[in-house]
């Protein structure tokens, strides 16, 4: 019961304001933290929910240059609060997208897809042929990941917990581009080696999950590769064997969008070019939005219910 629907005024718009009409706004597992303070980002209270989603420009503020009314927009940084009908944001606090993308992309589009983007470009310098192992696979970030390295020639090998419709899944990451998908129990079995005669093992890592499934996931990492930590759905620490230091040399970092965004604020450049490739991909068909279970606002409960169940395998979206 942390959570109410309330009825605001919407504010008064400033010379530097846009009033947005949302349209779309999903629930991710990082909202949820935020909510329950296990975030490094806390909102003063009392805050709109929701760090991701589109809207349309209602009307602008007589020194707003870069939109205008008709445009789509989706939050620049984290911590917007997308979870209502309205709203009125300075205009650095947005960023346009085109309106011609579907709209579930639109809404989805600020924090996974540009993680994966991320993760994939910054840490190794991949080439085509070249492949990447990922935990939590059919997250939204590892849907994003399969479909971008699909689009770049990157092999993924993608770990999924073993659950009762696995064969549905299977068949599902296998339509996005999935090159091999394995539970994180064969991960440990020699039949990983057969994956492995036809592509080179990896060079880049992605673990958003921690404990077990991690260690099991470097044990197939190449000499001096690196594993990127972006999350840790498991909330257990990121356990490392001394022999995969000393004789493989690998590397561990971690990957924050929030904090990739504050440090390149200033650099439009990288943030526009990102954007660019991640539209021009979903108006090809190679970047789609994850499954999506649409919902009214007013069934937010029941929303935010369904986003915290175990092995949900569709993003609750709020039509707003």
């Amino acid at each position: 019961s942390l959570f109410r629907l309330k009825d605001l005024e919407v504010p008064k718009l400033g010379d530097c304001d846009v009033h947005v009409k949302m349209l779309a706004a999903p629930i991710n597992p990082a909202d949820i933290n935020m909510i329950q303070g296990t975030y490094p980002l806390l909102s003063p209270l009392p805050a709109v929910g929701g760090n991701e989603g589109v809207g349309e420009v209602l009307e602008v503020g007589p020194r707003v240059t870069a939109l205008k009314p008709g445009d789509w927009v989706i939050p620049a940084n984290a911590g917007l609060g997308t979870w209502r009908t309205r709203g009125v944001f300075p205009e650095e606090m947005l960023l346009k997208v085109p309106s011609d993308i579907p709209v579930l992309c639109a809404a989805t589009l600020s924090v996974n897809p540009c993680t994966a983007f991320r993760v994939l470009a910054d840490f190794e310098s991949l080439a085509p042929g070249d492949s990447v192992i990922q935990n939590a696979a059919n997250s939204g970030v590892g849907q994003a990941v399969i479909q971008i390295a699909r689009a770049s020639g990157i092999k993924t090998i993608n770990v999924v917990r073993d659950r009762p419709d696995l064969p549905k899944l299977v068949e599902r990451l296998t339509a996005l581009g999935a090159d091999h998908i394995v539970t994180e129990e064969m991960l440990r079995k020699p039949e990983m080696k057969d994956i492995f005669k036809s592509i080179p093992r990896p060079r880049l890592a992605l673990n958003c999950v921690g404990g077990k499934s991690t260690t099991e996931l470097l044990r197939h990492l190449q000499p001096k590769g690196t594993m990127v930590t972006y999350g840790g759905m498991a909330k257990q620490p990121v356990m490392v064997p001394v022999s995969a230091f000393i004789f493989r040399d690998v590397r561990l970092r971690g990957f924050w969008m929030t904090q990739w965004r504050k440090e390149h604020s200033q650099d439009q450049e990288s943030v526009a070019g990102m954007m660019d490739a991640l539209c021009q991909l979903i108006r090809q068909g190679q970047l789609t939005a994850p499954a999506c279970t649409k919902l009214p606002l007013q069934d937010y409960r029941a929303a935010l219910e369904a986003s915290m169940k175990p092995f949900m395998s569709s993003k609750q979206i709020l039509l707003l």
